[in-house]
C-alpha cells in the first residue's frame, strides 16, 4: 500500500512539473513572439502600402509609392529642400522642440510640486492652467505673434505653452498620490519641507513625472507644424507645410516620417533617463 502511495505522488508530482514547465514554455513563446510583432505591424502596413501604389489603387499625386519616398529622402537628405538639407530641417526643429521641452521641465516640476502641496498655490495658478489648456495652438499663436513678433520666440513660446500643463498636471497627481505614512514617517525623523520634497516627493513621483513629460513631449511635436508655418525657413514642421501648398505629397509623407522616427527617438532616451536615474522603479512598456 505505501509502495502504490508513494507511487502516486510521485506520478502527481511528476505532472505537476510537467504542468509547469508547459506553462513557463508557453510564456516565453508569447514573450519572444511577442517582440516580433511590432515588426509584423510595421511589415504589414509597409506591404499594404507598396501594394495599394503597385496596382494603381490610389492616385499617386495623393499618395506616392514607397520607392518615391526614398528616392525624395535622399535627395531632401543630399541636396536639400528649399535651400537647406534635411539635417538643417530636423536640426532646426529638435533645438525648437528640445529647448521648449526644457522650459516646460524647468517651470513645471517645481509650479507642479508646488501646486501638489500647497492649496493656496494650487487655487492661484491651476485656473490659469485650465483655463489656456484646451485653447487651440493657432488661435493662441496669433497672439503670441502679436506680442512676440514672428520670430523665434513665438515658435518656442507656443511650444512651451503647449508642453507645460501636461508636466503640471502629471507633476500635481504625483505628487498628491504619495502615500500619507511616508510624508508622516520623515516628518517624525524631523524632515522639514524642503527636505519632503527633496527626500520623499520627488523620488516617489518620479515614474508619473517622467509619464507626463512624455505626454508633454508629444503635445510639443503635435504643436511644431503649427509653430513653423509663420515666417520659417527651415524645419521639418515647415517642409510639411511648404510642400503640401505643392501638393508634394512625398515630401509631406517623407518629413512625416522624420518626425514619427525623431518623436520615437527622443521618448526612448527619457525612458532610458528614468532607468538611469530613478532605478528603484520600473517604467511600463507602452
Amino acid at each position: 500500500m505505501e509502495t502504490n502511495q508513494q507511487a502516486v505522488e510521485s506520478n502527481g508530482m511528476s505532472i505537476a512539473i510537467r504542468l509547469r514547465q508547459r506553462a513557463l514554455g508557453t510564456l516565453a513563446n508569447i514573450y519572444y513572439s511577442g517582440k516580433y510583432l511590432s515588426i509584423l505591424s510595421v511589415a504589414t502596413i509597409l506591404t499594404a502600402w507598396f501594394l495599394v501604389s503597385y496596382y494603381g489603387l490610389a492616385n499617386p499625386i495623393f499618395l506616392p509609392a514607397p520607392e518615391s519616398v526614398i528616392k525624395t529622402f535622399w535627395q531632401v537628405a543630399t541636396v536639400g529642400y528649399q535651400g537647406s538639407t534635411l539635417l538643417e530641417h530636423i536640426g532646426t526643429s529638435l533645438y525648437r522642440i528640445l529647448v521648449a521641452f526644457l522650459l516646460a521641465c524647468i517651470v513645471g516640476i517645481p509650479l507642479g510640486v508646488l501646486m501638489g502641496t500647497s492649496r493656496s498655490a494650487h487655487r492661484i495658478f491651476n485656473p490659469i492652467i485650465e483655463f489656456y489648456r484646451p485653447l487651440p495652438p493657432l488661435g493662441l499663436y496669433t497672439l503670441l505673434v502679436m506680442w512676440l513678433g514672428i520670430g523665434e520666440s513665438s515658435k518656442l513660446a507656443l511650444l512651451f505653452l503647449s508642453g507645460l500643463p501636461g508636466i503640471i498636471i502629471a507633476t500635481i497627481q504625483a505628487v498628491t498620490d504619495i502615500n500619507p505614512n511616508y510624508i508622516r514617517a520623515a516628518k517624525s525623523l524631523g524632515a522639514g519641507r524642503w527636505a519632503l520634497i527633496r527626500e520623499v516627493y520627488l523620488p516617489g513621483s518620479g515614474p508619473t513625472i517622467l509619464t507626463g513629460m512624455r505626454i508633454s513631449l508629444g503635445f510639443i511635436y503635435t504643436v511644431l507644424v503649427a509653430a513653423e508655418i509663420v515666417a520659417a525657413t527651415a524645419g521639418i514642421g515647415w517642409m510639411i507645410w511648404d510642400s503640401a501648398k505643392f501638393l508634394l505629397s512625398d515630401v509631406v509623407i517623407m518629413g512625416l516620417i522624420v518626425l514619427g522616427l525623431t518623436g520615437m527617438m527622443m521618448d526612448q532616451i527619457l525612458k532610458i533617463f528614468g532607468k538611469i536615474f530613478m532605478p528603484w522603479t520600473r517604467i511600463k512598456r507602452s
